[in-house]
């Protein structure tokens, strides 16, 4: 929200958030869909609605026939917590509407039925936050509830987790650790990127004292946040987002590796490298030795889960930089990837690599949505995930493999010295691209006949 643009609820009770897409999957004749699990009592819990990111609402108070007759209830104007952009994606739990706002990623609750402020929280001031660039782009919150309380976790732009009481605002007590910055709460916080250079040798050959306050020295990487965690049986997965697209100087990056917290204390349950360490699968695909030293494959989309399956369902970046990669020989796992992860240890289940060697930029840029579908008289518990190449591939969410198959065709070759791309990269069969992939020498320009001929030329 910004100082000219508010939050305008309509003068209805139920709250409804158009869904995503997924049209394409009624093209194939084979297919039948099954919803995911929706949302309940009109609420919104997660960043999709649901933990299967479907987001979807079974209400039905608004309708097509008086969708025309809503009327602006109330505005509220954030002007007080600063101007940004607004990106964020409220969530509706237990008579709250609580979002974030401002460069400074402020928590906000308000009364959704008259716009009331109820609470806010502010982390205190720290360099991290004032030099990171993604101050202003905060997507919401997560939300948990341990032992009937409700418990609001807020990933912040200088890489900080918070757990507030989701009645009051108020940090949990005996939660996370003290970070000893001034103004910080005395617990209900966790300083990650404390967390995220332990073991990371770039860092450690430094041998300096850390300061939290500042955080790593800029030469050697930045990590950031914008999407929230994700809460799932009692853990908190929290995701990141590197410095690589705003600095395409240096190859020298910290790794997005995903880390995930135990939802009652604040402990580090568990860290996954998003670049493999030796003995690790997927080390091989980063030669040159470029995994000490360069990094990002940071997530710096939102995440999605199956509970019942105790899975977390993670897409991620590509490595640095975005359009060079002649350093970083290899396919580079777990970069351009979507990563299935045991919630409870961090494990890998299986992954699937969008893009072999991601030189284009073509990050994974949203969650997957999860769904149970019925293929040829199968039934699959299905996942959907959209990039930005207009493909939408369609896997087995339990095992990772293809409900259609997908084809590694190979693919042109870079005449840029140093470099080396993969020979193929993956393409589905099924569903159709949901938008147009290339151009025809049909749609060229043709103002003129001269203007055409140089065109195709």
């Amino acid at each position: 929200m910004t100082n000219d643009k508010c939050l305008r609820p309509w003068r209805l009770s139920s709250f409804i958030s158009l869904s995503a897409a997924l049209g394409v999957l009624l093209s194939v004749p084979s297919a039948v869909a099954a919803q995911g699990p929706g949302t309940e009592n009109a609420e919104w819990t997660f960043l999709g609605g649901d933990a299967w990111h479907t987001r979807y609402t079974p209400a039905t108070e608004i309708t097509a026939d008086n969708f025309g007759d809503l009327e602006v209830l109330w505005e509220w104007n954030a002007e007080s917590f600063g101007s940004s952009t607004s990106r964020a994606t409220p969530t509706m739990v237990d008579g709250k509407l609580i979002t974030v706002t401002g460069y400074r990623r402020h928590v906000v609750a308000l009364d959704p039925a008259t716009g009331r402020l109820l609470w806010s929280f502010t982390e205190p001031n720290t360099a991290r936050w004032e030099y990171s660039m993604r101050a202003g782009y905060g997507k919401g919150i997560a939300y948990g509830e341990i032992d009937g309380r409700g418990v609001v976790y807020i990933s912040t732009p200088g890489y900080f987790l918070h757990a507030l009481d989701a009645e009051t605002g108020h940090p949990l007590e005996g939660w996370g650790k003290s970070v000893p910055i001034p103004g910080f709460p005395k617990s209900g916080s966790v300083d990650m990127l404390a967390d995220l250079i332990q073991g990371w040798e770039p860092w450690e050959s430094l041998n300096q004292e850390y300061d939290p306050y500042e955080g790593i020295p800029l030469e050697i990487g930045y990590i950031t946040t914008s999407s929230p965690p994700i809460v799932v049986n009692d853990v908190v997965i929290v995701g990141n987002s590197a410095e690589q697209g705003y600095n395409q100087t240096r190859v020298e990056m910290i790794p997005g590796d995903i880390m995930a917290y135990d939802a009652r204390t604040g402990d580090l349950k568990w860290k996954f490298h998003v670049i493999p360490r030796p003995g690790e699968f997927g080390h091989e695909t980063w030669e040159n030795d470029a995994w000490e030293w360069t990094g990002d494959v940071s997530s710096w989309a939102p995440m999605a889960a199956d509970p019942e399956l105790g899975l977390v369902y993670i897409p991620t970046n590509g490595a640095t930089m975005d359009f060079y990669g002649g350093f970083r020989p290899g396919d580079n796992l777990f970069s351009t990837s979507l990563i299935a992860l045991d919630v409870e240890t961090g494990e890998r289940r299986w992954h699937y690599q969008f893009v072999h060697h991601d030189i284009w930029n073509y990050d994974t840029p949203t969650a997957p949505i999860l769904m149970d579908v019925t293929v040829d008289g199968e039934e699959i518990k299905g996942l959907f995930q959209a990039t930005k190449q207009a493909f939408l591939y369609a896997l087995n969410r339990e095992t990772g493999e293809p409900i259609w198959p997908i084809e590694e065709r190979a693919v042109p070759q870079s005449k840029v010295p140093g470099e080396t791309l993969a020979a193929t990269q993956p393409f589905p069969t099924k569903p159709a691209p949901y938008d147009l992939q290339g151009r025809t020498e049909d749609q060229l320009i043709d103002y003129t006949p001269e203007i055409r001929r140089r065109a195709l030329e």
